[in-house]
């Protein structure tokens, strides 16, 4: 990798040292992410008729490269055909406040199975879900309100790209444009949502705002299941995962598996890395000053799923106790990977991975040429690495431009 953009690309790495001494899951983090919860979420989304558990590859020829035992990638592109790991949590939060809101309307306790049924609709669409987003979050509310009868509005800001804007209108929603980054976006919708009555379903939280990101977290930690299973089918035991390489943004994602390894696992869980964007790094600098803050976002990365700003405060309380190290990447990084990925990395069977899916590929495969990386991670020949491959082609052209083919030349 002597020619590769790893060996000069600037990537910063801090290591968390107060969480060196391993501890049991702490009971008073079951507020935040119950155990019965991610059961309850794992048992309904199953249900769903487009359910299917989505790939784990081994990268065996990238392992070996590295000289690690095992690298997994847990492949996201395909889930529900919407692209990304968020079609699990934007649309079961859709689904569990329907449940409450029909509820209190009905005076009696409605079921999942009766609003999946539609046997509701003529009282669910009267009811108005509105989030922002970067796209995939906000692809997921709009197929879930879809799914399940009410109305959707949509608030993107200034950079989502016109392909993102379209998939989410392909399925119902009335989707505005702000002007201003992500954050600014968050702060209108829910401006506009207190004075029309809209109900926010939004993956980020706040002291005033967090039974539907428990919803959204518990519905992420499907997938997680779903790799523990696909690891015991392949008679790899839960305690043979030694790191876990994830993806930033407010940081639902990585709590939500940082939580559910973490619960299974106890003082057992694995070395916790998440790796941002330099030019959106609030889970590190979080991380740096000891405590949640919020960082300008002056210049949009090409990781728009992971551009954001400020720390979702329910995931801060898990991450903040738990990850043992941050680290961030630069733009530069993103082409190559998705290209290798595209190409078959390493001698694997070619996988479509979007902008933000590959952050945490980027981090390991740096290691190759930092030694001293390498060293400060601890990984060695027995590391055995899951990476979450969280989107595909999300946006068709953005990926056709940076990989230089459609995703259905890559896979057909």
């Amino acid at each position: 990798m002597t020619d590769s953009p790893f060996k000069n690309s600037a990537i910063q790495h801090f290591h968390n040292h107060k969480v060196e001494a391993r501890s049991d899951w702490p009971a008073v983090l079951n507020d935040i992410m119950n155990p019965l919860a991610v059961t309850t979420a794992t048992t309904e989304i199953r249900q769903w008729p487009s359910y299917a558990s989505t790939a784990l590859h081994c990268l065996d020829g990238l392992a070996q490269k590295l000289n690690l035992g095992a690298v997994y990638y847990k492949d996201e592109s395909t889930r529900f055909g919407l692209g990304s790991f968020k079609a699990l949590g934007g649309a079961y939060a859709v689904l569990c406040l329907l449940q409450k809101e029909l509820s209190n309307t009905m005076k009696k306790e409605v079921t999942f199975d009766e609003i999946r049924s539609g046997s509701l609709k003529e009282f669910a669409e009267k009811i108005t879900v509105a989030t922002a987003t970067d796209g995939n979050h906000g692809r997921s509310v709009a197929w879930g309100a879809q799914q399940f009868g009410c109305q959707c509005i949509i608030y993107i800001h200034a950079e989502v790209s016109e392909g993102r804007k379209a998939a989410m209108e392909a399925f119902g929603a009335t989707v505005t444009r702000v002007k201003g980054n992500y954050d600014v976006s968050v702060n209108e919708v829910a401006s506009d949502a207190q004075d029309n009555g809209w109900f926010i379903v939004s993956d980020t939280s706040n002291p005033s705002y967090v039974d539907v990101p428990k919803n959204v977290v518990a519905g992420y930690a499907v997938f997680m299941e779903e790799v523990m299973e696909s690891l015991a089918e392949d008679n790899h035991p839960d305690s043979a995962l030694t790191h876990v390489f994830l993806q930033g943004g407010v940081g639902g994602l990585a709590s939500a598996v940082c939580g559910f390894l973490w619960q299974k696992l106890g003082k057992n869980r694995p070395r916790f890395i998440v790796v941002e964007p330099n030019r959106a790094d609030c889970l590190y600098q979080s991380a740096v000053s000891g405590h949640a803050i919020v960082v300008n976002i002056t210049q949009e990365t090409v990781m728009a799923g992971l551009s954001c700003g400020e720390v979702s405060y329910l995931a801060w309380k898990i991450l903040d106790a738990c990850v043992d190290d941050f680290m961030t990447i630069t733009d530069e990084l993103v082409g190559p990977v998705m290209v290798q990925l595209a190409d078959g990395l390493a001698g694997a069977d070619p996988i479509v991975a979007g902008e933000s899916a590959v952050a945490g590929l980027s981090a390991l495969m740096a290691t190759e040429c930092r030694p001293e990386l390498k060293l400060s991670l601890g990984l060695d020949a027995n590391s055995r690495v899951l990476i979450i491959g969280t989107e595909g082609a999300t946006d068709p052209d953005i990926y056709s431009r940076i990989v230089g083919r459609s995703a259905f030349q890559v896979v057909p």
